[in-house]
């Protein structure tokens, strides 16, 4: 799954437009992956305790929020995920847990997270909390109803 999202990332980034005959396409599989985000977010907090580092789950889930935050930096792919209902509200409850998370302990949410070794830097959920922004900032790009609820 996670090779599978790296793929549609890539692809999405070499692409800046989708041709009108793959719109409704499009829309569908943007709303399956948010869905998917949704469902999924609360995955991303096992990675906390230092077991969890690999966490399957936790893993697709911050390749999704990485290929949603490419699919709304592109302005003609964004609206149809600006008008998903309760994506805005899950990434910034998400936000708000991961920032709570690392303030109850030393953990790769931490602000002041120290880095040490080789591994720390390559974990997969470093700049987790960036992207959850990022995909914030696009989601309330010219849009004020999101605006508004941020």
């Amino acid at each position: 799954r996670v090779t599978l999202l790296e793929l549609l990332m890539a692809t999405l980034s070499e692409q800046s437009s989708v041709p009108c005959e793959e719109e409704k396409v499009f829309e569908r599989h943007a709303e399956f992956l948010a869905g998917c985000f949704q469902e999924k977010c609360g995955a991303v907090l096992k990675l906390t305790a230092a077991t969890d580092a690999e966490d399957e789950e936790a893993l697709v889930t911050i390749r999704l929020l990485d290929v949603l935050c490419e699919m709304t930096s592109n302005p003609g792919q964004l609206q149809c995920l600006q008008a998903l209902p309760g994506l805005l509200e899950t990434a910034i409850d998400t936000l708000r847990l991961t920032h709570l998370a690392g303030k109850q302990a030393v953990n790769v949410f931490t602000a002041t997270h120290a880095v040490t070794g080789q591994e720390e830097i390559s974990h997969p959920a470093v700049g987790f909390k960036s992207h959850l922004i990022r995909l914030i900032g696009n989601l309330c790009y010219k849009n004020k109803e999101n605006q508004d609820k941020v």
